[in-house]
């Protein structure tokens, strides 16, 4: 019995999305603020559709809304401090028996409380697919989709794809659904359920008394107020704007800084870059920072906010840090992005490529960007990728043993060699598959680890491991998931002997720290140095790209992918 809806014809579905693409333009044309944007999201099936407007650079700054503490009440011990600056007062908001109140101190504190409920709540999904990336989920939902099971995109801890909690509302519905998917031969899918006896409910001490309440609305007369998380690693942070704490998906809450994106570029830049660079450096990273910021902020729709403050966006840490020298290069390119055809680009970055950019689809599911191509890292011509095609391994492995003539060269973890013990091995993958609900992460023991498939550009995009109950592969990002040992996909992989030849672990020998796709922070230092320009260095990682103000003619995410871009 099938039960998911049944598939629209796919040219019908490309017309319908740009229709409602259309009408969400139209909307945030008229709407400078992005508050609009969750609300058009959901339109496009949970985070995938448009999200960002086409605000002219002579408008007011556009705000965004980042998760800054994303799972609090995970655990019981969790608390937040909130403080006015000198000679300021915070302002609380929060509604108390459906009535509006407002309460007024220079400082408060955040924390939870379990409550116990009155009947365990059973809270389950159908999680279609794991990811190690929104790219590569974001990707996986779309084909879902095409399928006709609505879909939405979560991140519990990995990035997951689930079947629309709306839609499949009931127990039955989500078991037909599993059982149909499984009688497709599609394995990836299974029901997560949990049974909850207790929910943390969040509480505002203020002024000596307690309010539980699940929103509360944060602001200053000064436009500041300091975080201090009292447990953990009791990080400090000053952030500009105003903060929400709100529920999120997970039965825990999100504490959401409403900032203007120039602001927000000053938590952003220093952070993500170094304050110590040189100007067009600084300058690269804040066209790019701004350029990811906009195209992205539908990855947290289903959570009510648009991005995190972490590398699964960008790292964020309020005005912290912030640095006169990143200041300037911010306010220097004020409103100035990337594009590529009239859209935004994919402005993603890793810290260092190993010597070669990666393509899109090298590490993640989806199209290709036609900007986010394999290019050598080098002013110089240190390799022939033309000629010396690095898909084949003896090609790789001269590429990975030359050292000199790269932007990077002699950087951290440009060249790198990482041993890995066998239990060590048996240890991570066993984790890996155990999340993935896989049936053999019961095995014992690996009995062998090869790369099978690679790219022109190097990467490694399948690995097969062989184990004691059977043979299963990692395809692209998530081998980096499954294995800690490797820095990147750009390696290759030795066996390990001890006595009488038997297997110990694997060395994996390879160069870059991350993705490896479009910008190499690493290499923008040399370049810098080199005396080349801003624009100089983001043409050089993204061919075919140009830099433009903020404008009503540019798009900021088409769903459909059609252009590549």
């Amino acid at each position: 019995m099938r039960i998911e809806c049944v598939a629209q014809d796919q040219n019908a579905q490309d017309q319908l999305y740009r229709q409602r693409a259309t009408v969400a333009v139209k909307a945030l044309l008229r709407q400078p603020s992005l508050g609009v944007v969750l609300a058009i999201a959901s339109m496009f099936g949970l985070g995938l559709g448009l999200a960002a407007p086409g605000t002219a650079a002579t408008r007011k700054d556009v705000e965004l809304q980042i998760g800054v503490v994303q799972r609090f009440g995970s655990k019981a011990t969790d608390g937040l401090m909130l403080q006015a600056a000198t000679g300021d007062r915070l302002t609380f908001r929060f509604e108390t028996k459906g009535k509006a109140q407002t309460v007024t101190a220079t400082s408060a504190k955040l924390d939870v409380v379990q409550q116990t409920l009155p009947e365990p709540n059973l809270q389950e999904r159908v999680v279609l697919s794991t990811h190690r990336s929104f790219e590569s989920a974001e990707a996986s939902a779309k084909r879902w989709l095409a399928q006709g099971i609505p879909v939405e995109v979560a991140q519990p801890e990995r990035w997951q794809v689930w079947a629309k909690r709306d839609t499949y509302s009931n127990p039955l519905l989500r078991r037909l659904l599993l059982q149909s998917l499984q009688a497709q031969g599609m394995q990836t899918a299974y029901i997560d359920t949990q049974v909850l006896p207790q929910q943390p409910r969040a509480s505002l001490v203020v002024n000596g008394y307690r309010y539980t309440r699940d929103r509360v609305e944060i602001g200053s007369s000064q436009g500041t107020i300091q975080v201090l998380q009292t447990s953990g690693d009791k990080k400090r942070t000053l952030y500009a704007g105003s903060l929400r704490l709100q529920p999120n998906t997970y039965g825990t809450y999100t504490l959401v800084n409403q900032v203007p994106l120039e602001t927000y570029l000053r938590g952003v830049v220093p952070h993500e870059i170094g304050a110590w660079a040189v100007q067009p450096v600084l300058e690269v990273q804040a066209i790019l920072a701004r350029t990811y910021a906009l195209r992205n902020v539908r990855r947290f729709a289903i959570d009510g906010y648009q991005l995190c403050a972490d590398t699964q966006c960008q790292v964020y840490n309020g005005l912290t840090g912030a640095h006169p020298a990143t200041d300037r290069a911010i306010a220097a390119t004020r409103g100035t992005v990337l594009t590529y055809k009239n859209e935004l680009v994919d402005a993603v970055y890793s810290s260092s490529t190993g010597g070669i950019t990666a393509p899109f689809t090298d590490i993640w599911a989806g199209a290709d960007r036609p900007y986010l191509r394999a290019v050598i890292d080098s002013v110089g011509q240190p390799w022939d990728l033309a000629r010396q095609n690095l898909a084949e391994e003896k090609n790789f492995r001269r590429f990975i043993s030359q050292t000199k003539g790269f932007n990077e060269a002699g950087a951290n973890l440009f060249r790198w060699r990482v041993e890995s013990r066998l239990e060590d091995l048996n240890r991570d993958i066993r984790r890996y598959l155990v999340a993935s609900k896989d049936p053999l992460a019961n095995f014992k023991t690996i009995q062998r680890l090869e790369v099978t498939k690679r790219s022109p550009a190097g990467r490694v995009l399948n690995v097969r491991i062989t184990t004691d109950r059977g043979t299963f592969e990692l395809v692209k990002d998530n081998i980096l998931v499954a294995l800690y040992a490797p820095n990147s996909t750009l390696f290759y992989v030795e066996p390990l002997y001890g006595a009488n030849k038997t297997l110990q672990g694997y060395s994996f020998v390879g160069g870059g720290f991350g993705h490896g796709v479009g910008l190499s922070q690493t290499g923008t230092y040399h370049l810098g140095k080199l005396g080349w320009s801003s624009d100089r260095i983001l043409s050089f990682y993204y061919p075919g790209t140009q830099l433009r103000p903020i404008s009503d003619a540019i798009t900021f995410w088409r769903g459909d992918q059609n252009n590549g871009s």
